[in-house]
């Protein structure tokens, strides 16, 4: 661990981002059509290693269902427009063609509408009905409130998924989520996130969770650098919680917790470095709302956009790139690592001698 004085009476650990470092080839290399990049998280194997975000911009029920024919999840968020409105296009479309100076206050006033259980229990019942794997995400702050509805509407994977997400939160003023034992009472597996350091991921395994998200996720649609000075360079945070697990499996006797990069990934080299650093998965946003049946119509924004205090968030116009089945797994028009993000990460397997995930976790890596 490398230390680098700031003053007199700080230092700081030198840390990379998934920019800072590549990946080695190995002495042998592989035919594509060898590799495996399959992924099984709980009880649910899926063909390509990924959760797309729960951002309105990018999952809507239908949109879930054709990433998980695709072979991933798409994860609905419970707390958006899908949950609040009964049609939610129109307000979409609003959103996409505001003027960028009054997208916070009027996102803010749209997503003032109450959330309904209702609602909760039909869109997952919905997506269940398709024959893919069903996941929803809450925040911490709306889970216990949420939560029956969810189980009861039959969702196969729940995600508490935050800017940071602890086993222990402190709080005067109200009864803070005890996610050991929410976890343990839950009859559904559990993604919780984000963390970003070995501690804080420690804690969250030894609550129960099947997996943990690893970053704070919205890369390309968050400000929280700049609005609370929190930022934990990608590559450096997967290696940390990588070890974490690795001593968690030590310390359970073998339970083994999957960590899920979920940030900073705009492209396909960006997901093959995260798995290499140690993931098992990724959660992707940013990539999928380029899509044309993408909900967000080529603009990109998550909750952050609309907080009602600090809002650290903005609506980026990313613009479109091809359907949602190019952009996973292709076949590709465009040399920038923006389509097929799977095929170029069972390539790179392949080119640096590796044949299924679990091996390329321990690809070389090198740092500029």
């Amino acid at each position: 661990m490398t230390e680098v004085e700031i003053g007199r009476a700080k230092r700081a650990r030198q840390a990379y981002g998934l920019d800072d470092v590549a990946l080695v080839p190995a002495r042998r290399t592989r035919d594509p059509e060898e590799v495996s990049i399959s992924w099984q998280i709980d009880a649910y194997e899926l063909e390509l290693p990924f959760l797309a975000a729960p951002m309105d911009s990018v999952v809507s029920p239908a949109t879930a269902i054709a990433i998980g024919r695709l072979g991933g999840v798409g994860v609905l968020d419970l707390e958006g427009l899908w949950t609040r409105y009964p049609d939610p296009a129109p307000l979409l479309q609003e959103i996409a063609e505001l003027p960028a100076e009054q997208v916070v206050k009027r996102m803010r006033e749209l997503y003032t509408q109450p959330i309904q259980e209702e609602l909760i229990v039909q869109r997952i019942k919905e997506i269940r009905a398709a024959g893919v794997v069903a996941a929803g995400a809450l925040s911490p702050q709306h889970t216990a409130q949420f939560a029956k509805a969810v189980v009861s509407a039959g969702a196969d994977l729940f995600v508490i998924r935050g800017t940071t997400v602890s086993a222990e939160h402190v709080s005067s003023r109200s009864e803070p989520l005890n996610l050991k034992q929410f976890i343990y009472e839950l009859e559904v597996p559990v993604v919780a996130g984000g963390v970003a350091t070995y501690k804080a991921a420690l804690h969250l395994m030894r609550s129960g969770a099947a997996g943990v998200l690893v970053g704070f996720g919205g890369g390309s649609s968050h400000t929280t650098k700049n609005v609370l000075g929190i930022a934990v360079p990608m590559a450096t945070a997967i290696s940390d919680v990588a070890a974490a697990r690795r001593d968690y499996m030590d310390e359970s006797g073998g339970r083994y917790v999957h960590v899920i990069a979920d940030g900073a990934m705009g492209g396909s080299g960006e997901i093959a470095k995260a798995i290499a650093c140690g993931a098992d998965g990724v959660m992707i946003g940013s990539p999928l709302a380029r899509a044309v049946d993408a909900p967000g119509l080529g603009h990109h924004w998550g909750a952050e956009a609309w907080h009602r205090e600090v809002p650290r968030g903005v609506r980026t116009n990313l613009g479109t790139v091809g359907t949602l089945e190019q952009i996973l797994v292709g076949p590709s028009s465009t040399a920038d690592g923006t389509m097929n993000l799977f095929g170029a990460l069972r390539r790179a397997m392949a080119t640096t001698g590796y044949s299924d995930l679990k091996e390329f976790q321990r690809c070389e890596l090198t740092v500029r």
